[in-house]
């Protein structure tokens, strides 16, 4: 059989041990089997495999940089037929850039760092910016409708793309690369597949949003005592700083107390310590004094009331990449620490403080062997509630803190469902959590979606076993 694939595409086929880096994900959870690995060089190499998969009726699994968290651009552990993952890494070109009309049109195999530099060197800004920036490309961000930590002001990856092209279910190649803000021509495909986790088709390449480049970026960590304040504070904030404000992360002090233990280099640049803090980023048009004095004027008007104990401006690039460090090597201090059980959850922005009090003290209460590191976007609403066992636990203790992950996502989830919350913000729902968003949607939310499965995929061979569950 894989002979025949190899005489339908030109491109690299993948099996044995060159295939293995391909079949366990970024965090080594799970591993699975795959007939091969194909690896083609172009929108039209991808729509030739995919259609020999449709004749021949073999599943389908995407795969960008392999960098998720949710197990969806891995095969299943045990599957009948096996796979082909398709690897689109080395649709690695950056076809045009318009400036003018703030675009750029990219294939899905680009890291994002690459889109990233690519829009600098043209004068202009994509905004959308994650820990995985060097490895993850634009396909896995956008079939994973990637946040991170600029959708406060710039919107998740869907807010950031204008134009899709696919190769569909049955291997037909779909150019949708529109770069117009305004179509109103019918029902919205690229929206359908932007999110859907290489469930529906294949993401070949994209149209993305530009942005003027910011003149000045000012960066702060603020002290406060509870997230109740760090709300209050991001009202004030909106208030005075408007479209200027474009980070805005909320961390406890165990998150940075793990950062300043295992990442080496960091230090405590506030003098006293404080139960929670806040980082926030400035982004201006105008200079960097301008950018300052509004920075400064919002902290001043802060340290009058009691939201504030104590805040660090950062007063050049070094103080900045300082700063954020904290904020970014969290999940690496975490891991380094031990092991962890990972909760990606959105809720109402001004439910988050309750949401946290109740649902720390429900965990404090049945499980007190669980150490809550709490951190995550409070400007859009998305909080990394994340779980690890208690300081000094031995490999006993860490055995029983795993065994608890089962009654603790069902705990946490159903906190997050009580808040009208969403138990999957950023990362996808893979097989990690398919199972259990299907527990919480309304049954005709997901006989709607399953229709539309059935419409774009009626084999179902892509992706099988990911985001959707069947009966």
């Amino acid at each position: 059989m894989l002979e025949s694939l190899r005489s339908a595409f030109s491109g690299r086929l993948l099996t044995g041990a060159d295939a293995a880096p391909f079949l366990t994900d970024y965090r080594g959870k799970w591993t699975g089997q795959a007939l091969a690995v194909a690896q083609p060089d172009s929108a039209d190499e991808v729509a030739k495999v995919v259609a020999w998969c449709h004749a021949h009726r073999v599943p389908v699994v995407p795969q960008g940089g392999n960098t998720g968290l949710s197990g969806g651009s891995v095969p299943e552990a045990a599957s009948d037929p096996l796979p082909i993952v398709l690897s689109l890494t080395r649709l690695n070109q950056i076809r045009a850039i318009d400036p003018l009309n703030n675009t750029l049109l990219v294939e899905a195999g680009v890291t994002l760092l690459q889109v990233q530099e690519a829009a600098k060197a043209a004068g202009r800004l994509f905004p959308l910016s994650l820990a995985a920036e060097g490895t993850c490309t634009i396909g896995g961000n956008l079939a994973s409708n990637a946040g991170g930590v600029q959708v406060l002001r710039y919107g998740n990856a869907r807010e950031l793309c204008l134009g899709l092209e696919v190769v569909t279910a049955e291997g037909e190649l779909w150019n949708g690369l529109r770069n117009l803000r305004k179509d109103n021509t019918g029902y919205d495909l690229r929206d359908l597949y932007i999110g859907s986790e290489g469930t529906l088709g294949v993401i070949t390449a994209a149209v993305l949003k530009l942005f003027p480049l910011p003149a000045a970026q000012v960066v702060a960590l603020v002290a406060v005592p509870s997230p109740q304040q760090a709300l209050d504070l991001l009202g004030l904030a909106q208030a005075r700083l408007g479209a200027g404000l474009t980070a805005f992360e909320i961390l406890s002090d165990t998150c940075v107390a793990l950062v300043l233990q295992h990442i080496p280099g960091t230090r405590r640049p506030l003098a006293e310590v404080s139960p929670w803090y806040v980082l926030l980023e400035l982004s201006a048009s105008t200079g960097e004094a301008q950018a300052a004095e509004a920075m400064e004027g919002l902290l001043e008007a802060t340290m009058e009331s009691e939201w504030v104990t104590d805040a660090a401006l950062a007063t050049n690039l070094a103080q900045s990449e300082a700063l954020w460090a904290l904020r970014e090597n969290i999940s690496e201090a975490q891991a380094a620490e031990s092991k962890t059980i990972k909760h990606d959850i959105a809720l109402p922005i001004s439910r988050i403080p309750a949401f946290i009090a109740s649902t720390d003290a429900l965990i404090a209460a049945q499980f007190p062997q669980v150490r809550q590191v709490t951190f995550g976007h409070l400007g859009d609403g998305n909080l990394h509630y994340n779980a690890s066992p208690q300081p000094g636990s031995g490999p006993e203790q860490v055995a029983e803190f795993l065994a608890l992950e089962a009654p603790l996502n069902q705990l946490v989830h159903d906190a997050v469902h009580a808040f009208d919350g969403s138990i999957s913000a950023e990362h996808g729902l893979g097989v990690l959590r398919r199972d259990a968003s299907a527990r919480y949607k309304p049954p005709l939310e997901l006989q709607l979606m399953r229709r539309i499965k059935q419409a774009l995929d009626p084999q179902g061979l892509m992706n099988p076993g990911k985001l959707l569950k069947f009966e």
